[in-house]
Parts: C-alpha cells; sequence; structure tokens
C-alpha cells in the first residue's frame, strides 16, 4: 500500500499547521503569489509550491527575494490582492503576515522569536515550521522538502516534487553524512517511487574529469580548485586520463581517484565529515538524467546569478531553462572560486571567537563562507563575510560547523542580537545565518557578535 503522509511525526501540531494550510489553500482557488527566497532551497520550495498549485489549475505569480527585510515585505503585501504563500522565509515577519486582509501560508524552516511556540495568528494565516513539532530546521527538514512535504498533504501525485525537495535540501547541505530524519523518510519513499535513485561515485560534476576537478568547489580540495592545469598534472600523475569525461573513469580509477584526493583533505586538515564526501551516496534523477546535487547546482545558481525564475522554470517543464541555467551555473562557479582562492591565499581576519572576511560578490558570499569553514578555516570558530556596497546596507552571512552547534554554537541569536544593537535585522539557523546592517556599523556589529559568541562557545571575549 502507497504511505502517506499523515503518520510521519507524532506530535499534534503537525497535522494542525499542515491541516489549517491545506484548508486555507483549498478553500481560496484564486490566484496566489508566491513568495520564495532567491537561494537553492528557496527556488526548489517555490518549484515544488507552483507545480502543485498548477496541478490544482491555480494560477499564479511567483516573486523571489533578494534581501529579505521587513520593508520589502511589508511593501510586496500592500501590493498583493490576494492570497500568498510564502516559502523558505517569512517566520520573523508573522505580525505583517496577520495584517494581511488574505489568506497567507508561511512554509519556513528558520527559527524565530519564541521557537518552538508561535504567536498567536488570525484563522487567515497558518504557520508551517518543522521546529513546532520536534523536527530540525537545520538539519532534518528545509524549506523545499518542507513545501514538497505539504504538496503531497494537497495531493498524493505531488510525490513527483521529490527531485525539487531532494534539490534544495542538497542546497542547504542537509545530505552531509546522509539524510536524516523527516528527510530520510521523504528521500525514501521517493526511492521506493522511483523518482529518485541512490548510486555511489564521486562529487565531481563536468564534461571532462580534468575540468570536473579543476573547477570543484564541493570538495574545494587546496592546490586543485580554481587551478585547472594543475587538477590536469595530478591526475596524470594517478595515471588518469584528464579529457576522459568522470562517468567514463573505471571502478579502479574511482577508487584511485577517491584515496587521493581523500589523502589531501586529510593533510589540509579537513574534518572526516567532508572527507568522506569524497565517495559517499548520492542522488540520481532518472527523469532528467541528472545528478541530483548538479540539478541542486543549477537551481542555486540560476538564483544567485539573479535569474531565479530560470531555476523554477527548469521544474516547470521550460525547454530553455535548462540551457540558461547551465550558463547561470558557470559564472557562479567562477565567483564562488574566486573567494575560495582569495581565502587560500591571502586568509582572513580573526577575532577570539570569529573570523570574517570581504566578499565582492554579494550573492555569493554565503556560499563562499559556508565551502570556506568546510575546506580551508580551522573548526574550533565561525566565520562571517561582509558585503559592502558605498552606503547601501551591509549585508552579512555567517557560517559554523555542527561540532560548534554540539558546543552551544547559535548563530541565529548571534546574527539577531548584534545586527539590532546597531539598528540592523538578522536570522536564520544555528549553524547558518545572516544579517542587514546599516552601514558602517560592520566593527560594532563584529565586537557585538563577538561578545556573544565567547559567551556560547566559552572562548575568551574581545578582539585578538
Amino acid at each position: 500500500m502507497p504511505s502517506g503522509p499523515d503518520g510521519f511525526v507524532r506530535h499534534p501540531r503537525y497535522l494542525e499547521e499542515f491541516g489549517r494550510a491545506r484548508g486555507l489553500l483549498l478553500g481560496n482557488p484564486r490566484r496566489w503569489r508566491v513568495v520564495y527566497h532567491y537561494d537553492g532551497d528557496g527556488v526548489a520550495g517555490a518549484s515544488c509550491a507552483l507545480r502543485a498549485l498548477a496541478r490544482l489549475g491555480y494560477p499564479a505569480q511567483a516573486t523571489a527575494l533578494v534581501h529579505v527585510e521587513r520593508e520589502r515585505i511589508a511593501t510586496l503585501l500592500k501590493a498583493t490582492e490576494g492570497p500568498v504563500l510564502v516559502t523558505d522565509t517569512g517566520a520573523s515577519w508573522l505580525d505583517l503576515f496577520a495584517q494581511h486582509p488574505h489568506p497567507v501560508i508561511v512554509l519556513d524552516h528558520h527559527s524565530y522569536p519564541g521557537v518552538p511556540d508561535p504567536p498567536p495568528l488570525p484563522d487567515h494565516v497558518a504557520f508551517v515550521n518543522p521546529l513546532d513539532w520536534g523536527v530540525d530546521g537545520m538539519s532534518e527538514m528545509c524549506a523545499s522538502t518542507l513545501t514538497w512535504l505539504f504538496s503531497v498533504f494537497l495531493d498524493p501525485a505531488n510525490w513527483d516534487n521529490a527531485v525539487w525537495g531532494l534539490s534544495g535540501a542538497i542546497h542547504d547541505r542537509q545530505h552531509v553524512g546522509g539524510f536524516r530524519g523527516l528527510n530520510a523518510t521523504l528521500v525514501d519513499e521517493a526511492i521506493r517511487r522511483s523518482f529518485i535513485a541512490r548510486r555511489r561515485g564521486l562529487p565531481l560534476l563536468g564534461s571532462t574529469i580534468g575540468e570536473a576537478l579543476g573547477r570543484s568547489v564541493d570538495p574545494f580540495v587546496r592546490g586543485l580548485s580554481g587551478q585547472v592545469g594543475d587538477a590536469e598534472a595530478y591526475l596524470r600523475q594517478l595515471s588518469i586520463d584528464p579529457g576522459r569525461a568522470p562517468t567514463d573513469l573505471t571502478p579502479e580509477e574511482v577508487d584511485r581517484l577517491s584515496r587521493g584526493l581523500k589523502e589531501r583533505l586529510e593533510r589540509a586538515g579537513v574534518l572526516p565529515d567532508f572527507v568522506s564526501m569524497i565517495d559517499t551516496e548520492r542522488w540520481f534523477v532518472p527523469s532528467l538524467g541528472l545528478d541530483a546535487e548538479e540539478v541542486s547546482n543549477l537551481q542555486n545558481s540560476a538564483g544567485r546569478e539573479g535569474i531565479p525564475g530560470v531555476g523554477v522554470a527548469m521544474a516547470l517543464g521550460d525547454p530553455a531553462a535548462v540551457e540558461r541555467a547551465r550558463a547561470a551555473e558557470t559564472e557562479w562557479r567562477s565567483g564562488v572560486l574566486r573567494g575560495l582562492r582569495r581565502i587560500e591565499e591571502g586568509g582572513v581576519h580573526s577575532m577570539s571567537s570569529l573570523r570574517w572576511f570581504e566578499s565582492p560578490e554579494t550573492p555569493l558570499a554565503g556560499t563562499q563562507a559556508g565551502l570556506a569553514m568546510n575546506y580551508l578555516l580551522a573548526p574550533d570558530i565561525p566565520v562571517f563575510v561582509f558585503s559592502e556596497e558605498a552606503s547601501a546596507p551591509t549585508k552579512v552571512s555567517s557560517r559554523g560547523l555542527t561540532r560548534q552547534v554540539e558546543r552551544g554554537l547559535d548563530l541565529a541569536s548571534v546574527c539577531r542580537n548584534a545586527a539590532a544593537s546597531v539598528g540592523g535585522e538578522g536570522g536564520g539557523h544555528r549553524v547558518a545565518s545572516g544579517a542587514t546592517i546599516p552601514a558602517g556599523t560592520r566593527d560594532r556589529f563584529l565586537e557585538a557578535a563577538n561578545r556573544e559568541l565567547a559567551q556560547q562557545l566559552g572562548t575568551r571575549g574581545g578582539t585578538a
């Protein structure tokens, strides 16, 4: 018998929240505005939502948010004369949604003040957040898997949103070490239904193995990533032709390359969790003929390169969207590599409880910070990245590691409080968060963040 989602979580709020959201959507068969964050998880979440709305025959308008700010949300709601579905953002602006005169559904996995007890909301607002039912939104469910699950509550036919749910989860790195919790339940069901397939292989994507290794960002391999010539020379040392396609390597060659890359990462001090990604389980999408990580990169890069609608159009079946996304992925990868190479060569700034650097590639800064944390920086304290443009507000992204969270790290709290101390706003997850702060306030933000991190991590406060 095909399984359904009703029994996946044994918490009363689980069915209560999904039931409220389902009732609002099915009770309002009209044009919906879908609001989503422009990163890979948000694009994938919007893909699930728009496919589900199309299946119901509902017209929809999709709007991506690049900088999630209170004023922008308020302006957008004022301009919307109808119901709104929000994915991968919104947890911090529930009071604004309560003022909207039309139905609002918020599907978000980020923390909010008072979690796990959301504030009272009027009947026309449904807030669905896995944190409310004991599911970790940092590691066990992201916005796209949440929206995929919601779409299955609407219609079991939406199990075919599996690839897009998986796309966002991979972007949010919830696959590292294997999917866990509710994500794992969803993935197992998608595999059972043949929407995705498990397979093992190297995380190197490209037309040739030399190009794939030389332009690899995840993993980022010191001395090879961003240096195609050196990567090709390394492959020749292993008696592997760099001009061959990655899929054409023999099992023995794959094993030889895997061992060599693991050794390089281990010598560089990379943690075992990320070293193991070299030959861990991967997921293949039969309907697209693509590795799921490639799908994730295409959707995310479309968003990061300023064309998030192209990432959504992929999911809606636009045949031209994939090629446009591939061109965006090339630019995205080049920008990420530039940032990582700057860190590899020049390092970062340090304080007692955090590290920080600057990035002119604003949409890519968070990705650069996360990959630097995984492959280039010591794993003891988190890293912050700042993107500044003249007198415009400064954008901040921060990234940590699970082992830091186990020591007490909560970057959502740090970004929220440090930003508030300088007249800005912030929030997110314990391991990854962001903020927007007024121009010229970076140093005060850093001092406030460093103080709170010293308390969380037990490090010595003050500037190093």
